[in-house]
């Protein structure tokens, strides 16, 4: 399900970048977890494999994840979907469960030609910090980017 801003005029379109939120059901902290975040990150990593999306930066937080993306094919709610679906049967299987992982929809930000992607993404690797998750940049094991991560 693509989320309600892309549903009222704006369109996915290949080549341009997206700050992606998609939250838990219920906001469970399925992520809290270690074993649901990694099982989570190789779901990054296998929809970045297929040639979809070209990941520039992404946090997994206890009950969301942040994922600056560019869209090589496809459509933006199509990636969406192949991350959370991968992600929450792998999930549902580690942990028997049959309750949903994620929510139906997503937010999303196009962001624009003059937008700086590299202050984005600290901006999303920063998510921890400001949580009270760490101290710093840096310092969030489930946080990366095309950057170094720094302040």
């Amino acid at each position: 399900m693509a989320s309600p801003a892309l549903r009222f005029g704006r369109w996915s379109q290949t080549g341009n970048v997206y700050a992606i939120t998609a939250v838990t059901h219920s906001r469970r902290r399925w992520f809290h977890d270690d074993a649901n975040a990694d099982l989570l990150v190789e779901a990054l990593r296998t929809v970045e494999r297929t040639g979809r999306t070209c990941s520039l930066a992404w946090v997994i937080m206890p009950d969301h994840l942040h994922w600056l993306i560019e869209l090589r094919t496809g459509t933006l709610a199509g990636c969406v979907q192949i991350l959370k679906s991968r992600s929450g049967r792998s999930i549902a299987r580690c942990v028997d469960a049959n309750a949903p992982i994620w929510q139906p929809g997503y937010y999303d930000h196009a962001l624009r030609s003059d937008e700086c992607l590299r202050t984005q993404a600290m901006y999303i690797a920063a998510n921890p910090a400001r949580a009270g998750l760490a101290t710093c940049i840096g310092e969030y094991p489930y946080a990366w980017s095309r950057w170094p991560l720094e302040a």
